[in-house]
C-alpha cells in the first residue's frame, strides 16, 4: 500500500508544473465618489450567487470580490443611506429594499446605473455592458484587465447626469430639490413606446426616443434603451474587471491604457450641447 502511495505522490510532483489551474474572475470595486456608496449585488437565476450581496464602501477606497465561474449579474451603487430608529436600512438612490446593508437577493430599484455581466458564455466570452435602460443614479467605468480575446474594450457613463436630467425625470433627496437620480422614460411615464412594450416589443416598432438619446449622447457606449446592443454589449476572455464609481472623465484614459478607447467615452459637454440645442429649437423634452 505504501509503495502504491509513493509511486503516485510521485507522479503528481512530475505532472505538477504542466497542470491547468482555474482562476476565479475578479471584479475589483472602487469607490471614487466624494461620498460614501453601498455597492448592492444581484446574481442571475441558476447561478452561483456572489457573496456580499451589499456592502460600504467610503469615499477612496476598494474591494476585491472572487466571482464563481459561469456567474452573470449585476453590480450598481447605493447613495445617501442610513438606518432609521427601527434599524432599517434605506438608501435615497439606488435602495434594494431589503432594509439591511445586504441586498440578500432583492434588487436595485430604479433608476440606478447597472453593471451587467455574463461570465465564460458563447464560446468562452465574457458579455458585459453598463445598463441606463432603468434610469441613472451613479457615474459608472468598467474596464476589463488581461483578457485574451474579445475586443475588451471599457465602457460606461463617466459623467453625472444627475444634473441635467430633465425635470421630469428627476429623483430629489427627501424634501429637497437635489436630483440624486434620473428615471428612464419608461420608469417616469409608464407608456408602452418607451418601455418597448405591446405593441412596440420589437426593434422595428420600438425606437429611440428624445429621453434615450438624452442617455446615449452622454454615454455613448451605455445602453439607453432596451434594444440598444450594437453599440452597448461588450465581450472578453479570461479578464479581470474593475467596476469605478464616480471616474474622473478627464483622466480615464489612464485607467482605459488607450487613448482612442478615452477619447470615444463621453464628456458632460456633450450633454449640455444637446440640451441646449433642444430648447434652443423649442423642442421640448416632455414632449
Amino acid at each position: 500500500m505504501m509503495d502504491r502511495w509513493l509511486i503516485f505522490a510521485s507522479l503528481l510532483i512530475l505532472l505538477l508544473p504542466f497542470a491547468v489551474f482555474s482562476e476565479s474572475t475578479k471584479f475589483k470595486i472602487v469607490n471614487k465618489c466624494r461620498h460614501t456608496i453601498w455597492p448592492g449585488i444581484l446574481t442571475g437565476a441558476n447561478r452561483p450567487v456572489l457573496n456580499p450581496t451589499g456592502f460600504i464602501l467610503k469615499s477612496g477606497k476598494s474591494r476585491t470580490l472572487s466571482v464563481p465561474d459561469s456567474w452573470s449579474g449585476r453590480v450598481w451603487g447605493r447613495a445617501f443611506c442610513s438606518s432609521d430608529s427601527s434599524g432599517k436600512f434605506s438608501c435615497a438612490s439606488g435602495d434594494c429594499g431589503s432594509g439591511k446593508v445586504v441586498c440578500a437577493g432583492a434588487g436595485a430599484n430604479p433608476p440606478t446605473t447597472l453593471a451587467e455581466f455574463t461570465l465564460d458564455g458563447d464560446q468562452g466570452l465574457d458579455f458585459y455592458d453598463v445598463s441606463l435602460v432603468d434610469g441613472y443614479n451613479l457615474p459608472m467605468l468598467v474596464v476589463a484587465r488581461g483578457g485574451t480575446r474579445g475586443g475588451c474594450s471599457a465602457t460606461g457613463c463617466l459623467v453625472d447626469l444627475n444634473g441635467a436630467c430633465p425635470a421630469e425625470l428627476r429623483v430629489a433627496r427627501g424634501n429637497s430639490t437635489e436630483s440624486v437620480a434620473c428615471k428612464s422614460a419608461c420608469e417616469a411615464f409608464k407608456d408602452p413606446q418607451f418601455c418597448c412594450s405591446d405593441a412596440y416589443a420589437t426593434p422595428d416598432t420600438c425606437r429611440p426616443s428624445v429621453y434615450s438619446l438624452f442617455f446615449k449622447y452622454a454615454c455613448p457606449r451605455s445602453y439607453s434603451y432596451a434594444y440598444d446592443d450594437k453599440t452597448s454589449t461588450f465581450t472578453c476572455a479570461s479578464a479581470d474587471y474593475v467596476i469605478i464609481f464616480c471616474p474622473h472623465p478627464y483622466t480615464s484614459q489612464k485607467l482605459l491604457g488607450a487613448r482612442r478607447q478615452a477619447d470615444e467615452l463621453p464628456l458632460v459637454n456633450k450633454t449640455m450641447m444637446y440640451i441646449g440645442h433642444k430648447h434652443a429649437s423649442g423642442v421640448s423634452l416632455s414632449g
